[in-house]
Protein backbone atom coordinates (compact mmCIF):
# COMPACT_ATOMS: atom_id res chain seq x y z
CA UNK A 1 0.00 0.00 0.00
CA UNK A 2 2.86 2.62 0.73
CA UNK A 3 4.56 1.70 -2.23
CA UNK A 4 1.35 1.90 -4.15
CA UNK A 5 0.91 5.52 -2.71
CA UNK A 6 4.60 6.47 -3.10
CA UNK A 7 4.02 5.60 -6.73
CA UNK A 8 0.88 8.01 -7.04
CA UNK A 9 2.62 10.55 -5.32
CA UNK A 10 6.19 10.64 -7.94
CA UNK A 11 3.24 10.63 -10.84
CA UNK A 12 1.90 13.63 -9.73
CA UNK A 13 4.87 14.99 -8.79
CA UNK A 14 5.88 14.60 -12.05
CA UNK A 15 3.22 15.74 -13.80
CA UNK A 16 2.98 18.57 -12.02
CA UNK A 17 6.74 19.64 -12.81
CA UNK A 18 6.27 19.32 -16.45
CA UNK A 19 3.22 21.98 -15.73
CA UNK A 20 5.50 24.32 -13.94
CA UNK A 21 8.22 23.44 -17.03
CA UNK A 22 5.58 24.41 -19.74
CA UNK A 23 5.09 27.21 -17.88
CA UNK A 24 7.78 28.87 -18.22
CA UNK A 25 9.12 27.71 -21.23
CA UNK A 26 6.21 29.12 -23.25
CA UNK A 27 6.60 32.11 -22.99
CA UNK A 28 10.34 31.77 -24.74
CA UNK A 29 9.14 29.37 -27.65
CA UNK A 30 6.75 32.05 -28.55
CA UNK A 31 9.65 34.57 -28.74
CA UNK A 32 11.64 32.39 -30.37
CA UNK A 33 8.74 31.58 -32.90
CA UNK A 34 7.53 34.44 -33.88
CA UNK A 35 11.05 36.15 -34.45
CA UNK A 36 11.07 33.89 -37.53
CA UNK A 37 8.00 35.17 -38.52
CA UNK A 38 7.29 36.54 -42.16
CA UNK A 39 4.54 39.14 -41.39
CA UNK A 40 5.02 42.61 -40.29
CA UNK A 41 2.88 42.14 -37.01
CA UNK A 42 3.80 40.15 -34.34
CA UNK A 43 1.37 37.06 -34.36
CA UNK A 44 1.78 33.63 -33.37
CA UNK A 45 1.57 31.09 -34.55
CA UNK A 46 4.16 32.94 -36.91
CA UNK A 47 2.81 33.42 -40.73
CA UNK A 48 5.25 31.38 -42.80
CA UNK A 49 9.23 31.21 -41.74
CA UNK A 50 11.91 34.20 -42.53
CA UNK A 51 15.00 35.26 -41.32
CA UNK A 52 14.29 38.99 -42.48
CA UNK A 53 14.01 40.30 -38.85
CA UNK A 54 17.04 39.13 -37.02
CA UNK A 55 18.55 40.55 -41.23
CA UNK A 56 17.18 43.92 -39.66
CA UNK A 57 18.33 43.53 -36.38
CA UNK A 58 21.74 42.87 -37.49
CA UNK A 59 22.42 46.11 -39.65
CA UNK A 60 20.38 48.20 -36.97
CA UNK A 61 23.41 49.81 -35.23
CA UNK A 62 21.07 50.95 -32.41
CA UNK A 63 20.26 47.55 -31.58
CA UNK A 64 24.41 46.13 -32.18
CA UNK A 65 25.68 49.11 -30.38
CA UNK A 66 23.52 47.89 -27.09
CA UNK A 67 24.82 44.26 -27.77
CA UNK A 68 28.66 45.11 -27.77
CA UNK A 69 27.84 47.13 -24.68
CA UNK A 70 26.39 44.58 -22.94
CA UNK A 71 28.85 42.01 -23.97
CA UNK A 72 31.47 44.77 -22.02
CA UNK A 73 29.49 45.33 -19.02
CA UNK A 74 28.95 41.43 -18.42
CA UNK A 75 32.79 40.49 -19.64
CA UNK A 76 34.21 43.31 -17.74
CA UNK A 77 32.08 42.71 -14.81
CA UNK A 78 32.55 39.12 -14.52
CA UNK A 79 36.74 39.35 -14.34
CA UNK A 80 36.12 42.00 -11.82
CA UNK A 81 33.74 40.29 -9.72
CA UNK A 82 35.59 36.74 -10.14
CA UNK A 83 39.27 39.11 -9.25
CA UNK A 84 37.63 40.42 -6.09
CA UNK A 85 34.89 37.42 -5.20
CA UNK A 86 37.19 34.20 -5.31
CA UNK A 87 39.83 35.76 -2.71
CA UNK A 88 37.21 37.46 -0.44
CA UNK A 89 35.34 33.98 -0.42
CA UNK A 90 39.09 32.20 0.75
CA UNK A 91 39.48 34.09 3.17
CA UNK A 92 35.94 34.44 4.67
CA UNK A 93 36.23 30.49 4.55
CA UNK A 94 39.39 30.27 5.95
CA UNK A 95 40.03 32.82 8.51
CA UNK A 96 37.48 32.95 11.50
CA UNK A 97 37.57 36.76 12.92
CA UNK A 98 35.23 39.38 14.25
CA UNK A 99 32.40 40.38 11.54
CA UNK A 100 33.11 37.69 9.27
CA UNK A 101 29.59 36.41 8.85
CA UNK A 102 28.64 40.13 8.40
CA UNK A 103 31.17 40.71 5.52
CA UNK A 104 29.60 37.42 4.43
CA UNK A 105 25.97 38.71 4.66
CA UNK A 106 26.77 41.76 2.86
CA UNK A 107 28.44 40.25 -0.23
CA UNK A 108 25.58 37.42 -0.41
CA UNK A 109 22.85 40.29 0.06
CA UNK A 110 22.10 41.03 -3.86
CA UNK A 111 20.89 37.63 -4.15
CA UNK A 112 17.87 38.61 -1.49
CA UNK A 113 17.61 42.42 -2.36
CA UNK A 114 15.21 43.38 -5.00
CA UNK A 115 17.22 44.81 -8.38
CA UNK A 116 15.60 47.69 -8.69
CA UNK A 117 16.87 48.57 -4.80
CA UNK A 118 20.47 47.98 -6.16
CA UNK A 119 19.70 49.79 -9.27
CA UNK A 120 18.64 52.88 -7.15
CA UNK A 121 21.15 52.69 -4.66
CA UNK A 122 24.21 52.42 -6.89
CA UNK A 123 22.36 55.24 -8.62
CA UNK A 124 22.43 57.30 -5.72
CA UNK A 125 25.99 56.04 -4.43
CA UNK A 126 27.39 57.30 -8.18
CA UNK A 127 25.43 60.50 -7.86
CA UNK A 128 26.94 61.83 -4.32
CA UNK A 129 30.65 60.76 -5.52
CA UNK A 130 29.64 63.17 -9.21
CA UNK A 131 29.85 60.00 -11.60
CA UNK A 132 26.85 58.72 -12.09
CA UNK A 133 25.11 57.42 -15.44
CA UNK A 134 28.63 56.92 -16.80
CA UNK A 135 30.25 53.51 -17.56
CA UNK A 136 31.90 53.17 -14.54
CA UNK A 137 28.89 53.29 -12.59
CA UNK A 138 27.11 50.84 -14.67
CA UNK A 139 29.84 48.24 -14.42
CA UNK A 140 30.18 48.70 -10.44
CA UNK A 141 26.39 48.28 -10.71
CA UNK A 142 26.91 44.94 -12.17
CA UNK A 143 30.04 43.82 -10.11
CA UNK A 144 27.82 44.07 -7.30
CA UNK A 145 24.94 42.15 -9.18
CA UNK A 146 27.66 39.45 -9.95
CA UNK A 147 29.88 39.11 -6.92
CA UNK A 148 27.29 36.70 -5.13
CA UNK A 149 27.17 34.30 -7.68
CA UNK A 150 31.11 33.95 -7.67
CA UNK A 151 30.97 33.85 -4.00
CA UNK A 152 28.47 31.21 -3.62
CA UNK A 153 29.35 28.88 -6.27
CA UNK A 154 33.16 28.92 -5.03
CA UNK A 155 31.70 28.00 -1.78
CA UNK A 156 30.68 25.19 -3.00
CA UNK A 157 34.27 24.00 -4.10
CA UNK A 158 35.59 25.24 -1.11
CA UNK A 159 33.53 22.72 0.80
CA UNK A 160 34.92 20.19 -0.69
CA UNK A 161 38.50 21.11 -0.43
CA UNK A 162 41.18 19.32 1.22
CA UNK A 163 43.83 21.66 2.94
CA UNK A 164 46.75 18.89 3.15
CA UNK A 165 47.31 19.65 -0.41
CA UNK A 166 48.47 22.71 0.60
CA UNK A 167 50.13 21.92 3.66
CA UNK A 168 51.87 19.53 1.33
CA UNK A 169 52.65 22.05 -1.19
CA UNK A 170 54.22 24.62 1.62
CA UNK A 171 56.16 21.69 3.24
CA UNK A 172 57.84 21.35 -0.23
CA UNK A 173 58.94 25.01 -0.37
CA UNK A 174 56.14 26.63 -2.46
CA UNK A 175 55.11 30.42 -1.21
CA UNK A 176 51.63 31.31 -0.17
CA UNK A 177 51.03 33.05 -4.07
CA UNK A 178 52.42 30.33 -5.22
CA UNK A 179 50.22 27.87 -3.95
CA UNK A 180 46.99 29.47 -4.66
CA UNK A 181 47.90 29.78 -8.15
CA UNK A 182 49.13 26.07 -8.73
CA UNK A 183 47.46 24.41 -5.81
CA UNK A 184 44.01 26.18 -4.69
CA UNK A 185 42.84 27.64 -7.71
CA UNK A 186 43.20 24.83 -9.93
CA UNK A 187 40.87 22.69 -7.15
CA UNK A 188 38.14 25.16 -7.24
CA UNK A 189 38.39 25.72 -10.58
CA UNK A 190 34.76 24.70 -11.71
CA UNK A 191 32.81 26.67 -8.77
CA UNK A 192 35.19 29.91 -9.92
CA UNK A 193 34.24 29.42 -13.83
CA UNK A 194 30.67 28.26 -12.98
CA UNK A 195 30.24 31.32 -10.22
CA UNK A 196 31.45 33.40 -13.80
CA UNK A 197 29.24 31.90 -16.03
CA UNK A 198 26.21 33.01 -13.36
CA UNK A 199 27.03 35.58 -13.28
CA UNK A 200 27.32 36.83 -16.73
CA UNK A 201 24.51 35.17 -17.41
CA UNK A 202 22.87 37.14 -15.23
CA UNK A 203 24.34 40.46 -15.88
CA UNK A 204 23.46 39.98 -19.96
CA UNK A 205 19.62 39.51 -19.18
CA UNK A 206 19.62 42.48 -16.16
CA UNK A 207 16.92 45.33 -16.79
CA UNK A 208 16.37 46.93 -13.08
CA UNK A 209 20.32 48.18 -12.05
CA UNK A 210 21.14 49.19 -15.86
CA UNK A 211 18.07 51.03 -16.43
CA UNK A 212 18.79 53.10 -13.53
CA UNK A 213 22.40 53.89 -14.57
CA UNK A 214 21.80 54.17 -18.14
CA UNK A 215 21.91 57.28 -20.52
CA UNK A 216 20.52 57.46 -24.19
CA UNK A 217 24.10 57.13 -25.79
CA UNK A 218 24.86 53.68 -23.34
CA UNK A 219 21.83 52.01 -23.11
CA UNK A 220 22.78 47.94 -22.83
CA UNK A 221 20.48 44.95 -24.98
CA UNK A 222 17.69 44.20 -22.25
CA UNK A 223 16.84 48.33 -21.49
CA UNK A 224 17.03 48.89 -25.51
CA UNK A 225 14.52 46.30 -25.57
CA UNK A 226 12.49 47.53 -22.63
CA UNK A 227 12.67 51.42 -24.34
CA UNK A 228 11.61 49.90 -28.05
CA UNK A 229 8.58 48.05 -26.61
CA UNK A 230 7.56 51.05 -25.37
CA UNK A 231 7.66 52.71 -28.62
CA UNK A 232 6.83 49.83 -31.17
CA UNK A 233 6.09 46.58 -31.10
CA UNK A 234 6.89 44.75 -34.33
CA UNK A 235 8.77 41.15 -35.01
CA UNK A 236 12.20 42.51 -34.88
CA UNK A 237 11.54 43.03 -30.92
CA UNK A 238 11.15 39.41 -31.03
CA UNK A 239 14.21 38.37 -32.76
CA UNK A 240 16.71 40.96 -30.51
CA UNK A 241 14.69 38.69 -27.29
CA UNK A 242 15.66 35.65 -28.80
CA UNK A 243 19.44 36.80 -29.12
CA UNK A 244 19.39 37.61 -26.10
CA UNK A 245 17.61 33.66 -24.85
CA UNK A 246 20.23 32.18 -27.07
CA UNK A 247 23.12 33.98 -25.38
CA UNK A 248 21.82 32.65 -21.79
CA UNK A 249 20.72 29.44 -22.98
CA UNK A 250 24.49 28.38 -24.51
CA UNK A 251 26.02 30.17 -21.36
CA UNK A 252 23.84 27.57 -19.31
CA UNK A 253 24.11 24.79 -21.13
CA UNK A 254 28.03 25.05 -21.41
CA UNK A 255 28.04 25.48 -18.08
CA UNK A 256 26.27 21.89 -17.32
CA UNK A 257 28.48 20.25 -20.13
CA UNK A 258 31.59 21.25 -19.10
CA UNK A 259 30.96 22.33 -14.97
CA UNK A 260 27.94 20.53 -14.20
CA UNK A 261 24.68 22.33 -12.29
CA UNK A 262 25.27 20.55 -9.22
CA UNK A 263 28.59 21.81 -8.95
CA UNK A 264 27.40 25.66 -8.66
CA UNK A 265 24.92 24.76 -5.74
CA UNK A 266 21.88 26.26 -7.96
CA UNK A 267 20.58 22.39 -9.04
Amino acid sequence: MNTSRSSIGSRILMIASGFVVVFLLAPLLVVIGVSFTASNFLKFPPDGFSWKWYDIVINNPIYVDAFWLSIQIAGLGTIIAMILGVPACIVLVRKRFPGSGVISSIFLSPLILPTVVLGVAILQYASALGFARTFSALLIGHVVLIIPYVIRATLVSLADFDLASEEAAQDLGATTMQTLFLVTLPQIKPGVIAGGLLGFVISWINVEVSIFNSTSAMVTLPVRIFNQVQATVDPSMAAVSAVTIYFAVIAVFALDYFIGLEKTGMK
